[in-house]
């Protein structure tokens, strides 16, 4: 049998408010045609199917239309689990429907495995599917230490022990197949995924995932990757980039032949849709930025600028480059006192003052304006109201801080 495996679709998804459902409509037309052209045969979505628990009605009729085109009528089996982002009763709530057409949506963890009859091969799938298994999920507390390395310990046995237990049901004349939505220790993170791992308590060690199956197919991650160097446990990543810490990236889904007992070789083949998100720096000022627009350069992208100014630039000069090009995302602009200071940035922030935090909080929020000192003293009252004196407001400029 021929199985795809893609995960993280996140649709209802937005860039700053800049809506992305025509991006994700072209990914499932891209993705439709590779499952015919390619002639798969079984569908693996490795979770966050939407962006939040509770998505908009036209994200879910994506989705709906999605399952619809892919399966065609049951040609092809698609087999879905809820991710961190899912509420996991929304997923299933429409599994008696689709199951007749040969989807299978999990949104709870499960005892059983998903079996899977290939008509055209005569073969049957046995997942191991782990839906995103958090506590709550689980219905379970796994510690009542609060100390991190025992979290992750008993974390990490827990979603072991799942797995282990889904794959007893593997056979020798099946083909054995794992899924899950989880945080593997050691992957490679971008800003766009909410995190699970909760400080570092909810991630799973590798060998949790070593239970015989012929391939693992994770979703979490934006970036296609392999766990621990292992070509058959992977993450397909998202269909598109969802933050500026994906720019430059190749976005893929995984396919791979599988028949029982016989070692796979998954392949990445490259998609096309979607908006590449790309980052100028733009040393040359307004001057370069013109010239790049009109050059047409990355004339699709969605545009993160950092442009070097020497003068105070005006809202009329950003939004004159917004109508030259829709594109920008975050136009911020570099002065030079910005660079001269730069030692003083790399400072590690728990080192400064709560009012220098908040002086280059106000100031990078601004686009280099400078906070008033009554307006700096007003925020350091706020933050002494608090018992311990380190309040929210601290925390969010510290958090700040980072973006």
């Amino acid at each position: 049998m021929r199985i795809l495996h893609t995960a993280d679709w996140h649709f209802g998804r937005t860039l700053e408010g800049r809506s992305r459902l025509e991006e994700q409509a072209a990914f499932v037309d891209e993705l439709t045609s590779i499952v015919r052209d390619e002639g798969i045969d079984l569908v693996l979505l490795a979770g966050d199917v939407y962006d939040s628990v509770n998505p908009p009605a036209a994200a879910e009729q994506l989705f709906y239309e999605a399952m619809a085109r892919i399966a065609d009528g049951g040609r092809t089996t698609i087999a879905a689990i809820a991710g961190n982002h899912d509420h996991p009763e929304r997923v299933a709530a429409s599994s008696p429907l689709a199951a007749r057409s040969g989807i299978r949506l999990i949104g709870m963890p499960a005892a059983e495995p998903l079996v899977i009859n290939i008509a055209r091969t005569g073969e049957q799938a046995v997942i191991a599917a782990l839906p995103y298994p958090s506590e709550a999920r689980l219905r379970e507390l796994l510690s009542e230490d609060t100390d991190e390395g025992t979290l992750r310990s008993a974390y990490s046995e827990r979603v072991g022990a799942l797995m282990k237990g889904l794959a007893s049901h593997f056979r020798a004349d099946t083909v054995n197949l794992a899924m899950s939505h989880i945080y593997v220790l050691g992957g490679a993170e971008s800003d766009s995924e909410r995190p699970i791992q909760v400080g570092g308590a909810y991630t799973v060690d590798p060998a949790a995932l070593r239970i015989g199956a012929q391939y693992t197919a994770l979703g979490h991650l934006h970036r296609p990757q392999r766990v621990a160097g292992d070509e058959t446990i992977r993450y397909s990543g998202s269909p598109l980039a969802y933050s500026f810490s994906e720019a430059g990236q190749a976005k893929s889904v995984t396919i791979f032949d599988a028949a029982p007992g016989v070692p796979v070789a998954p392949r990445e083949l490259l998609l096309n849709s979607g908006r590449p998100l790309v980052r100028w720096d733009a040393r040359g000022g307004l001057a370069e930025v013109q010239r790049w627009i009109e050059e047409g350069r990355d004339e699709r992208g969605w545009i993160e600028l950092d442009i070097w100014m020497t003068e105070m630039m005006t809202m009329q000069q950003i939004q004159q480059l917004r109508k030259l090009r829709d594109g920008f995302i975050h136009i911020r602009p570099v002065y030079p006192e910005m660079t001269e200071h730069q030692g003083e940035l790399e400072r590690p922030r728990e080192e400064l003052p709560a009012d220098e935090l908040f002086r280059r909080f106000y100031k990078k929020q601004t686009g280099g304006a400078e906070a008033e000192a009554e307006l700096v003293q007003l925020f350091l009252e706020l933050i002494a109201d608090e018992p311990d004196g380190l309040g929210d407001g601290e925390e969010c400029v510290k958090g700040g801080e980072g973006l």
